[in-house]
């Protein structure tokens, strides 16, 4: 892609010398210092390649390469949003040669011997085009930032930062056809911060944010790998998507991720004396007659478990056994 620079970067190619003096000397009186220049087809695209000129003055009948073929070479060349305008420089008059240019990417023609008066007309015509393509890339490039950025709102927590339940269930699905297909195992980590109420109650909701605040942090450190997934569930509930893992890989996960919890020293005023998680782990290889729905509904029902066996621990649920 070019750089926007408010300088015009013309390139003149142009067999005869003394046409491409007469040229230079044209877009010099015109504020266009030091114009580049090129003999020959290969050159020309050359610099074309490396400098990437705005305007493009093109002879089209070269002694090596064809002008018309230089231009399909350069509109190849092309990028995305990189255009550079081409003026054929010509002693051909017929429809088709004229056509032609058209046809391979030529945007105006200026018929040889140039007039002066001609060059400076369209090569200012030239100039608000080129302005103008500068303007709706720039302009397309904030919209692609602003897109992006709207993406990403839309899939994060505003609250912890790291994914919200949306990005959970679009990328749970993905992982599962992934692994699926793989024939590699998946696990989910269901996690809970426990008797998350009652510390609301004693300490007040800034203290409860930063309590998942940190939560969230220990999830994120947890999932390093790019196909792993930390998300806020809902509430004080949170999830964690393990690709190619098994149950015991996700139990090591979870016991790693309780521990650092724990290791916080959150005050709370549970027999703990400090803020504990609990987690629900399941681990399935996906096949026909297996779902994620199922895979999700034995985690939970791990956590529910580990809930109401003392907290502070995690469970391991074996697929439709929970």
């Amino acid at each position: 892609m070019k750089k926007r620079t408010d300088a015009l970067k013309v390139l003149v190619v142009e067999d005869s010398k003394v046409t491409l003096k007469v040229l230079c000397n044209f877009l010099e009186r015109m504020d266009i210092k030091h114009p580049l220049t090129a003999e020959t087809g290969a050159a020309a695209f050359e610099i074309y390649r490396r400098e990437r000129p705005d305007i493009i003055l093109l002879d089209a009948q070269l002694p090596d390469i064809d002008g018309f073929d230089i231009a399909k070479q350069i509109r190849a060349k092309e990028q995305k949003d990189d255009w550079t305008a081409i003026i054929f420089l010509t002693s051909m008059t017929k429809d088709e040669d004229l056509a032609r240019g058209i046809e391979v990417g030529g945007d105006d023609y200026l018929m040889k011997p140039v007039s002066e008066v001609v060059l400076h007309a369209k090569v200012r015509a030239m100039r608000r085009l080129v302005e103008m393509q500068r303007e709706l890339v720039d302009v397309g490039h904030q919209l692609n930032a602003a897109n992006k950025e709207l993406q990403r709102l839309s899939t994060t927590d505003g609250l912890t930062g790291i994914a919200n339940r949306r990005l959970f269930d679009e990328l749970s699905k993905r992982e599962w056809r992934r692994c699926e297909r793989m024939k590699k195992p998946i696990a989910l980590v269901m996690v809970d911060v426990d008797n998350f109420k009652l510390f609301n109650d004693e300490y007040g909701h800034q203290a409860g944010d930063n309590c998942l605040r940190a939560v969230a942090a220990q999830m994120a450190r947890a999932a390093p790998r790019a196909s792993d997934l930390a998300a806020r569930y809902g509430g004080e509930e949170f999830a964690l998507v393990l690709g190619e893992t098994d149950a015991d890989g996700a139990r090591w996960v979870a016991e790693n991720i309780r521990q650092r919890v724990s290791e916080l020293g959150i005050a709370h005023i549970t027999p703990h004396r400090h803020v504990t998680i609990s987690c629900g782990v399941a681990s399935i290889q996906p096949a026909k007659g297996l779902s994620l729905e199922g895979l999700l509904r034995t985690a939970d029902n791990a956590l529910y478990l580990a809930k109401g066996t003392g907290r502070d621990r995690v469970v391991v649920g074996e697929y439709g056994e929970i």
